[in-house]
């Protein structure tokens, strides 16, 4: 089964605009899992714009499913991590500036260096994913790392889905066998919804979670957060 992680960055974003706790960060998250999410997701980032370090460390305190912490490990990022010790660590590449994550690693540039942080994580007893372009050389590369699973960024494939999905789904099928093929394990995020999501699902079997904050909290907007976490899981059934 694949599992639902739901990133509750905007609602972080959302509470941080008016500089109050409304809506309560904390609280959303248990709703989500009482909803049926699988496991919490939240990426902080330097300037905290949305999830903030505190509210990570609250939220280790909570979360009773899945806790994944996104970001690039910078050494802010990773002193967090060795407090909080959360069951997986998703490495992104991201610089401090950027609206959202824009790109995977470069498995074969920065490979020493992630396997000496990837070695780290896991010793703190931390599942590690390592957030990717579905780039067969960069899949390859990244056995070489240690880590346990691949992230694939799916932003590509869901700019092209309306045009042709079958095209736009044939590199992350191809990347999504060959992790498997080398024992790694296969997660998705970026630009997931509603729409896109039940073929992406059908077309990479084996894929173990997929991670959704942006869209999920959209569609809540309209639908409600419990209909629409459990419109979200419908999507991840074959």
């Amino acid at each position: 089964m694949t599992k639902l992680s739901v990133n509750i960055n905007k609602i972080a974003t959302l509470r941080n605009a008016r500089g109050h706790n409304r809506p309560n960060v904390l609280q959303v998250a248990q709703d989500c899992e009482r909803f049926g999410a699988q496991g919490i997701t939240v990426h902080p980032r330097p300037d905290e714009r949305h999830i903030r370090y505190q509210d990570v460390r609250d939220l280790k305190a909570l979360v009773t499913t899945e806790f994944n912490i996104e970001g690039n490990p910078t050494p802010d990022f990773l002193d967090l991590v060795r407090e909080v010790r959360p069951e997986q660590v998703t490495l992104v590449p991201d610089a401090p500036d950027a609206i959202t994550s824009n790109a995977g690693w470069d498995t074969i540039k920065h490979q020493v260096y992630l396997l000496g942080v990837v070695q780290e994580l896991k010793s703190l007893g931390c599942r590690v994913s390592i957030f990717l372009d579905p780039d067969l050389a960069m899949v390859k590369a990244a056995l070489g790392t240690g880590t346990d699973r691949i992230e694939l960024y799916t932003e590509a494939y869901a700019s092209g889905y309306a045009a042709d999905r079958e095209a736009a789904v044939a590199p992350y099928r191809a990347a999504a066998a060959l992790a498997q093929e080398l024992g790694l394990g296969v997660n998705a995020g970026h630009d997931l919804d509603l729409d896109n999501l039940a073929y992406l699902h059908q077309q990479l079997p084996g894929l173990a979670e997929v991670s959704i904050g942006h869209a999920l909290v959209c569609d809540a907007l309209y639908l409600g957060l419990e209909n629409t976490i459990q419109l979200y899981r419908r999507q991840l059934v074959s």
